[in-house]
């Protein structure tokens, strides 16, 4: 009789990643350079760090690296809250009546509560060994600004959040851990800045979006001494440090001998999703193994960058301050419904996960925010977690698969990220609850007036 499966799975202290993996150094097809808006030239490193910290930006320009060292100190912060289990949904899998296995990977065991702190510790570790005294940042749903301020209270970094207005106003407990740590949040946008008045001016009533934030935060940033502008998502580096996930993922599946058919992840802006499937995506590239393994992609209906978006050179925020990346995107103008629950609202999508979308290695799909509670609601009845509605996006496309499996009798194995829990997310309950949840998917109008925001530049044809 073969072994059971441990319902947990977990890694000793002693196999924690000691290096990031930087997938682009195995991909022959490689994400197009960010662009200098002014010049329309690859931006340099002395651009960069003009607005990030320089550790980082040497990251984000590193395509060739494959195995970048975890510094041993930030290593040592990292022992406080990994390594993060990876857990069989045996429950889950009973109550679906599927032959599927199911695996879930749990970022959510830290303080901050989800994945945003493998970067934002990172982030923050390197902004103290610049000399930097503070930082800033932006936040949506507030698990990247809690889980900065948490790195910036650890290093002794001032730390300024500005945090989408929307969402400020439904968790204000979000807002309240953050200033526990020390750190100041501004609901965006705002009258602080200049990029944040001119929003405002143009939509008094606008409920913001991380484009708005982001323009804020930079803003602040560049006019302030020995301050950087950190973030969470999107770009190359913050992907880097996310692949500590997909290596201890990796790692536990191996020691079992476990090939996983599906790998599933939540998509907002990709850091988590990249994370996840870094390593297996790799070992695809280089024909390694993993030549069947589908990669899956889940966003909300509400801001659909993968599914109803261009894969165009835009901006990364609102007032069109940031490097132009080649992305999956809905334009940097555009605004996602104020409906819309919890993060996965950025208006584009990292590089990577846009190249090897448009390559045809991941797939993608989206979903409207009624079934993802559904789906959450589910899970958390028999696995016992209550999951970020982030998270939720991966469970729904997990449970349609197991449910496909079901059907077709097939026995396979699926890998998805719950990337954090959703204490901090109960006003969203309470409208599932109340049935006063609504769905909104963005009209061809919505989407054409988003698009008109992406700059009228030379794009490379693919």
């Amino acid at each position: 009789m073969a072994k059971k499966i441990p319902t947990r799975l977990y890694l000793s202290e002693d196999e924690i990643p000691r290096f990031w993996y930087n997938l682009r150094a195995d991909m022959k097809a490689k994400p197009d350079p960010l662009l200098h808006p002014g010049t329309l030239k690859p931006a340099t490193a002395q651009d960069l760090e003009a607005v990030f910290c320089k550790e980082p930006v040497k990251q984000e320009l590193d395509d060739s690296t494959r195995l970048i060292p975890i510094p041993e100190a930030l290593e040592e912060f990292y022992l406080s809250y990994r390594p993060a289990p990876l857990i069989r949904a045996y429950f889950l899998e009973k109550a679906l009546g599927t032959p599927a296995e199911i695996y879930y990977k749990f970022e959510g065991t830290n303080t901050s509560g989800s994945h945003k702190l493998n970067s934002a510790a990172a982030q923050a570790y390197y902004a103290k060994e610049e000399g930097l005294t503070s930082v800033t940042t932006e936040t949506g749903a507030g698990q990247w600004g809690t889980a900065m301020a948490m790195a910036a209270g650890y290093y002794g970094l001032g730390l300024t959040v500005y945090m989408v207005k929307v969402s400020s106003e439904q968790k204000p407990y979000r807002k309240a851990l953050i200033e526990t740590y020390g750190a100041k949040l501004i609901p965006s946008p705002s009258n602080t800045t200049e990029s944040g008045r001119k929003i405002l001016e143009k939509d008094p009533d606008t409920g913001g979006s991380l484009g708005c934030a982001i323009s804020e935060a930079v803003e602040q940033a560049v006019k302030t001494d020995k301050c950087r502008y950190v973030l969470g998502s999107v770009m190359n580096h913050v992907v880097l440090h996310q692949s500590i996930i997909g290596q201890e993922t990796k790692a536990a599946l191996d020691k079992y001998g476990i090939k996983p058919d599906i790998i599933i992840g939540c998509a907002g802006g990709g850091s988590n999703l990249g994370g996840l499937i870094a390593p297996f995506m790799g070992e695809k590239l280089l024909g390694k193994s993993n030549a069947n393994t589908r990669f899956i992609a889940v966003e909300p209906a509400s801001c659909p960058s993968f599914t109803r978006g261009r894969y165009a050179y835009d901006f990364g925020d609102t007032a069109r301050t940031t490097p132009l990346i080649r992305m999956m995107t809905l334009g940097n103008g555009f605004i996602p419904s104020a409906n819309h629950a919890g993060g996965l609202r950025y208006h584009g999508m990292n590089p990577i996960l846009s190249k090897l979308y448009k390559d045809g290695l991941i797939e993608a799909r989206s979903a409207v925010q009624s079934e993802v509670f559904d789906a959450a609601v589910q899970f958390m009845k028999v696995e016992g977690i209550l999951p970020a509605p982030e998270s939720s996006h991966a469970i729904k496309a997990a449970i349609d698969e197991a449910l496909e499996c079901k059907r077709t009798k097939e026995k396979k194995v699926i890998v998805f990220g719950l990337t954090g829990t959703g204490y901090f997310d109960l006003t969203a309950y309470i409208a599932y609850n109340n049935k006063t949840m609504t769905d909104y998917i963005p009209t061809d109008e919505d989407l054409a007036k988003g698009f008109s925001s992406i700059p009228d530049i030379p794009q490379n044809k693919d």
